[in-house]
């Protein structure tokens, strides 16, 4: 899911955009909850994009603030539910104590079964398959699988989550914005103003 529109939402209601990621985010906590009685096995959402980087620094220090409040307070829950928790996408660029508030919901949630939750932040599906194609080439690697696992890992994806099925994109465009591109290839597509 392509969390989208949040911001939008709040400022045409008068908010600042940052109370309309918080709201975002406690429409989450519902994805989850009906994704996993559904039984879908791998659920990802696209929290913070690399370009998002280019947004005015007080709102993208109250998105890593939000994503590190939520990954704290909501890691419990998910142990409750048997959700295991991966984040996938570039950790370099965050600040120590979000990284470890990521390390630490992993580790807590590492043998958890019933659906993984897979949360993108700092993510470039561009970037994402750059890299692994590098890789591929310094060992010469090419088959579909040996690069799928490459992906995997620099995307510090969990192994096996497969291909997506259905992407939902929300906040009103209509285009992927460097999303899962690869695991996309056959995806059913799905855009919603809401």
């Amino acid at each position: 899911i392509i969390m989208d529109g949040n911001g939008r939402w709040a400022q045409r209601r008068g908010m600042p955009r940052s109370t309309g990621h918080i709201h975002g985010a406690k429409a989450v906590n519902g994805i989850v909850e009906a994704a996993a009685r559904a039984d879908v096995r791998t659920l990802t959402l696209y929290a913070f994009s690399s370009d998002n980087w280019g947004r005015p620094s007080l709102e993208v220090d109250a998105l890593m603030r939000l994503l590190q409040r939520y990954l704290t307070t909501e890691t419990r829950q998910c142990i409750e539910q048997s959700i295991r928790i991966n984040v996938i996408g570039r950790r370099d660029r965050l600040r120590p104590s979000l990284v470890r508030a990521i390390e630490q919901s992993e580790r807590l949630t590492a043998d958890c079964s019933r659906m993984c939750l897979r949360i993108a932040i700092d993510y470039s599906s561009q970037h994402s398959i750059l890299e692994a194609a590098c890789r591929a080439a310094r060992s010469g690697r090419a088959s579909i699988e040996e690069f799928e696992h490459l992906l995997a890992d620099v995307d510090h994806s969990v192994p096996n989550t497969g291909a997506v099925d259905l992407l939902i994109r929300t906040g009103g465009e209509q285009r992927l914005s460097d999303f899962l591109l690869w695991d996309c290839a056959y995806a059913e597509l799905y855009f919603t103003d809401r």
